[in-house]
């Protein structure tokens, strides 16, 4: 047995005798049914239901649906009766729940909770030097000591407020989901801040563990921190844990199991944050109203509702607005405001933030010291903005390091490229050279071997894309592209946070939308999430390095650039057209400049890996079940009158003939058209796809590369060209092809990507408008960058 409920209610049925592992008998229910009467300990007590069900039990039926899937061995001996067989299955249940700990990790933006998640868990979650990198509840399970712990990693926060999604968030998953014990992760180097958002989890009544994260920087400035007076006078206990290193995760999991357990009264304590004198009647009054309302009393702290309720939270007011007593408390609030305003000179909100920043700079007079006095002095930190930020050398920087992207991408990753492009070859002609001909061979190779092998050559150009994204993220540089940016986005209707999701954007724009979340404005948030499509994500980019290396072998760079760019532009214009139809507050752009850090290699390695894994997972799903969907729709009805023929009368050729007058004015062929269609599921399938369809043409080039390899090697020009890319050029126009990545780059984005924009929207209507805008957008701009390509040439 275990008692779930919050604060005095958790409290009241523990003193009454459920408690852990002790047996509770259900003796009658009342006429009309409700309360129940329960014994336990000898004596008897009655509950009303809706209390019950926060005594989490284990039930006679559990015990017997366990007893028949397993053995009980030894135990099974000596029992007298089923009574008792049940009663040793019972306790036996209840000691395993009894080792299931679910812990909550709640800290402040950079403080570092997402590294100790990992390093407690061994995920792989991504970590980033700026806010919004996590923008969900992340899941971690581990076993220590017996224990099988579940950690959650929550969204960074500065505040419970319900003043952004995130914060509301973090808020709800502390209330609903009520984790047995929650990590305060708070950054040892910046101790004020971070402390704010401790009292307000001190507010909650919930049973906190803080892990002084960063400790080994608080350690090397020759500060000192007297922790044992911190906790005495927090009410909790402080672990000190470095979490790049994994120091003092083991001393966490301890005190998180003493906590869980309760058997150590000295290490927390119940107190109340003193906001003063005056602010104290006014909450306790406030509290007096709310605990007249026993579903309120037993699920929330009421002095905690009581302070969000006089610093006028939106949600609290809501859940005011639907008690009986609503006129009672809202009558009360609004004395009180009025005579704190008149006492204090200000209203309540202000003064409660004063009052916990005055017991946090109390607290720290008591237990920290400086290793100096503070005097003012440049810092790395300091100096490296003195140049990234610097008024004319900020946008020069910028470009210069897309570039380098860019350029390292595709130079780098044109080696690898080349290797991996000759074993998708050699590998087809093995397959074939040792299957009978027929409809399995052509499956193997044409579809499976070309449609897969034409999307893994590019697994290096994006390994080392998000290389170099996770050195600008975990580095710092992130948070200081939004500030420099921040003007230009506010005269768009945007936030300086808005940038943020769109450099995401460049890896996938699904985590970008999501991202959104971090925006406090609603009209920048929903006007960020309609341009985001138009950043040229990762499944893109391997058609543009298809098509930039064929087509422009020598400035494959600066293409790649160009199109980003091009993107940007559309995505800036964009964002004027639909703040003239969104409406909303403006909010001032507040955003932490992090400390520049070193990015560690596992950090940058882990998070370039996993996004390679992701990739290669996607090949082996959904790339692999399309390039055989369209190989098949290819294939079939057969015809004897050649490959060309065959192709162009199958399945797949109809459809392509059926949309092709839609998109002949860009100067695309029924494939490319093809290509395009199978791109709304996902942007990978459309190389996928034009490796299936171009196959034949593909296996020419290729024979022909083959023959003429020694004479060019002779006269030093060797072709680099993929087999793929070698078919394109003899088949595609270079006009087409500027067309086909323009309108990749700006048409309807994969399912994946509509369905998040529903998702944080919270409207089919805003997903399906997104979509149908950026259709339009992509056929103009294809349409002309095809004909102003025909007047050039």
């Amino acid at each position: 047995m275990r008692v779930n409920g919050h604060g005095s209610f958790r409290k009241r049925l523990i003193e009454m005798g459920f408690i852990q592992g002790k047996k509770v008998t259900v003796v009658l229910n009342a006429p009309l049914k409700d309360p129940i009467e329960y014994e336990i300990l000898g004596y008897k007590v009655s509950l009303r239901r809706v209390e019950a069900r926060r005594i989490e039990v284990i039930s006679q039926e559990e015990a017997r649906q366990a007893d028949a899937g397993e053995d009980l061995g030894p135990l099974a001996e000596g029992f007298e009766d089923e009574e008792q067989r049940l009663d040793a299955m019972m306790e036996r249940l209840a000691a395993e729940r009894n080792h299931v700990i679910r812990v909550a990790l709640v800290g402040n933006p950079n403080c570092g909770k997402t590294s100790l998640f990992n390093a407690a868990s061994g995920a792989h979650e991504h970590v980033g030097n700026y806010s919004g990198v996590t923008v969900d509840a992340k899941e971690g399970k581990l076993e220590y000591k017996g224990y099988r712990i579940t950690l959650v990693d929550l969204p960074g926060t500065y505040s419970l407020s319900a003043y952004s999604p995130e914060e509301l968030y973090v808020r709800k998953n502390l209330i609903d989901a009520l984790p047995d014990v929650v990590v305060n992760v708070v950054d040892a180097s910046n101790l004020e801040r971070n402390l704010y958002l401790t009292t307000q989890i001190i507010d909650m009544n919930l049973r906190v563990v803080m892990a002084l994260n960063m400790y080994d920087e608080l350690r090397s400035s020759g500060d000192s921190l007297d922790m044992k007076q911190l906790s005495w006078l927090l009410g909790i206990p402080v672990c000190p844990t470095v979490s790049r290193t994994g120091e003092g995760v083991n001393d966490l999991f301890d005190t998180i199991i003493k906590i869980y357990e309760g058997g150590d009264q000295r290490l927390a304590r119940h107190i109340h944050i003193n906001h003063g004198a005056e602010l104290e009647k006014s909450i306790d009054r406030i509290k007096v109203l709310l605990q007249e309302n026993p579903e309120l009393r037993d699920r929330y702290s009421t002095r905690y509702l009581a302070i969000k309720y006089l610093e006028n939270d939106k949600d609290i007011e809501g859940l005011v607005d639907r008690l009986p007593n609503r006129e009672d408390i809202v009558s009360a609030r609004t004395e009180e405001e009025a005579r704190i305003e008149s006492l204090l000179h200000e209203n309540t909100e202000n003064a409660i933030v004063d009052a916990k920043y005055a017991f946090i700079q109390g607290a720290l007079a008591e237990t920290y010291k400086p290793h100096q006095e503070y005097r003012a002095r440049r810092t790395v930190t300091d100096r490296i903005d003195a140049v990234v930020t610097n008024k004319w050398l900020a946008f020069p920087i910028f470009i210069l390091l897309l570039y380098i992207i860019f350029y390292a991408t595709f130079t780098l990753g044109n080696y690898p490229m080349d290797w991996i492009d000759w074993l998708v070859g050699k590998f087809g002609e093995g397959v074939g050279a040792r299957m009978n001909e027929g409809w399995l061979k052509d499956l193997v190779v044409d579809g499976i071997i070309a449609g897969v092998g034409s999307v893994l050559v590019f697994l290096p150009n994006i390994l080392i894309l998000y290389f170099f994204i996770s050195l600008m993220e975990d580095s710092g540089y992130m948070a200081r592209a939004a500030f420099i940016v921040d003007k230009l986005m506010h005269r768009i209707g945007l936030h300086g946070k808005s940038f943020i999701p769109m450099v995401m954007g460049f890896g996938c724009n699904v985590p970008a939308i999501m991202a959104t979340r971090t925006i406090e404005s609603r009209k920048s948030r929903l006007i960020t999430i309609a341009i985001l499509p138009f950043m040229s994500c990762a499944g893109r980019l391997p058609i543009f390095v298809l098509l930039a290396g064929a087509f422009f072998p020598r400035h494959a760079p600066l293409a790649l650039l160009g199109i980003y760019l091009l993107g940007i532009v559309l995505a800036i214009i964009s964002a004027l057209i639909f703040a003239k139809f969104v409406k909303d507050d403006d909010l001032p752009f507040v955003m932490e400049l992090p400390p520049y850090r070193v990015p560690t290699s596992k950090a940058i390695g882990r998070h370039t890996w996993e996004k390679g894994r992701q990739y290669l997972q996607k090949m082996a799903t959904t790339i692999l079940i399309g390039s055989v969907i369209i190989w098949c729709l290819g294939y079939f009805p057969r015809s004897d009158k050649g490959a060309g023929y065959q192709q162009e009368h199958s399945y797949i050729g109809q459809v392509g003939k059926a949309v092709a007058p839609a998109l002949d004015p860009l100067g695309f062929d029924w494939k490319m058209d093809i290509g395009l269609l199978t791109g709304v599921v996902a942007k990978e399938l459309v190389v996928s796809t034009l490796g299936v369809m171009y196959a034949p043409e593909a296996e020419t080039a290729q024979s022909e590369a083959a023959l003429s390899d020694a004479a060019e090697t002779a006269a030093g020009a060797g072709d680099t060209d993929t087999a793929l890319q070698a078919a394109l050029v003899k088949t595609v126009s270079l006009p087409a092809a500027v067309a086909f990545m323009v309108f990749v780059l700006l048409y309807f984005p994969c399912i994946a990507t509509f369905v998040a924009i529903k998702n944080e929207t919270g409207k089919w209507g805003w997903a399906i408008a997104i979509c149908a805008y950026t259709m339009v957008v992509a056929w103009v701009f294809a349409f002309i960058a095809f004909r102003l390509t025909s007047l050039l040439i």
